[in-house]
């Protein structure tokens, strides 16, 4: 089956899901993707720069049998703009994400017309695929708010209507093969989220600082990409922790992040957005114990015995998370890591390639 992919946001995890699809997919893949930058650009443009490319493709030639886009696609925008041969394709879109509830530092700085095209492009998608079911009822719950505060022609059916084409499909987590090294001195505690505010990062350095006060011993291996300008915390945190550090900043060689990973003892999330984790379940995956919010999609990515979720989940507070580390540390807590094979591309891809192929068939 040939699938035509189109990625508005071609970078970070939007690239590496796709990539990490297509690569090990039976079915035989055309991808097309802009630059992971300008996200409102992108929205904007690419239903428009993605057509002109598909029609002087179309007009050599090609075809397909179905089309995947990702959540950033204007999609009934794209196919208007497209011809017939094109336009009647069934279509499978993706949530990494949505503009409903993605996190914005003030109520003021979010812009639904974004969330709109998200709404529409789930209408007009065959199928509606999310990266969660935390993630799915977070849309949906938010889609059904917005739309009760409109004036008039709410069409609160079509909630319903998302909810009936929609499924959950993981991202995949590819691993590579080595061995476990731990960090060989006191215990390693992981930061692996993006510097941005939603992840929260006063928290975790807050609860390191609760670790000194109770003379705790460890050390810090902080990862994570940033994009502009930072919040100050990392800046003093750095500065702070000096004398702790064995790893910081982001990493660009993929074979050096997993042999950081791999020698962190913990893994921790202060995160207040969270639609999957991908971060999160690479450094579960390289073994490193996580201690998460007991929020977001957390609890179903460890999808575990509630004996078990108690001894990863903290609650709200920073001193919840600092005392969970400290006996976390103190009792030197290991992770079974065969507990996320289903996250695997091994596990996933064969799942995903029968449900494009079904949404292919049914449109035939």
């Amino acid at each position: 089956m040939k699938v035509l992919a189109l990625e508005p946001f071609y970078s970070g995890s939007h690239r590496q899901f796709l990539d990490g699809w297509a690569s090990r997919s039976q079915h035989q893949w055309t991808v097309l993707g802009l630059p992971g930058n300008k996200w409102k650009w992108r929205m904007r443009h690419a239903p428009l720069s993605f057509a002109n490319d598909v029609n002087r493709r179309v007009a050599l030639g090609e075809q397909w049998d179905v089309i995947f886009c990702s959540d950033m696609l204007n999609l009934g925008e794209f196919l208007a703009l497209t011809p017939r041969s094109t336009r009647n394709l069934p279509s499978v879109v993706y949530f990494h994400e949505n503009q409903f509830t993605y996190p914005n530092r003030t109520d003021s700085e979010r812009d639904f017309h974004y969330a709109f095209t998200n709404y529409v492009t789930a209408l007009t998608a065959n199928e509606v695929w999310f990266n969660s079911s935390f993630h799915r009822e977070d849309f949906l719950g938010a889609l059904e708010s917005f739309l009760r505060r409109m004036p008039d022609n709410r069409d609160l059916q079509n909630v319903a209507a998302i909810r009936d084409k929609s499924k959950v499909h993981y991202p995949g987590v590819c691993i590579p093969p080595l061995e476990r090294s731990g960090s060989g001195r006191d215990a390693t505690i992981l930061w692996v989220s993006r510097w941005e505010h939603d992840k929260n990062a006063k928290d975790f350095f807050d609860a390191l600082r609760l670790l000194v006060k109770d003379r705790i011993d460890f050390r810090i291996n902080v990862l994570g990409e940033s994009y502009g300008e930072a919040p100050p915390v990392f800046d003093q945190a750095k500065a702070e922790f000096a004398d702790r550090i064995e790893h910081w900043g982001y990493v660009h060689d993929r074979n050096e992040y997993f042999k950081v990973l791999s020698e962190s003892d913990f893994v921790v999330s202060t995160a207040i957005h969270e639609f999957f984790g991908i971060a999160v379940v690479e450094a579960m995956s390289s073994g490193a114990y996580p201690i998460l919010p007991n929020r977001l999609s957390y609890p179903e990515l460890l999808a575990r015995s509630q004996d078990s979720l108690r001894k990863h989940l903290y609650t709200e507070t920073v001193f919840d998370l600092h005392q969970l580390l400290a006996d976390s540390i103190s009792q030197n807590r290991v992770w079974d890591v065969t507990s996320l094979n289903r996250f695997r591309w091994l596990e996933r891809v064969p799942s995903m390639d029968a449900d494009l192929e079904a949404v292919a068939i049914r449109a035939t």
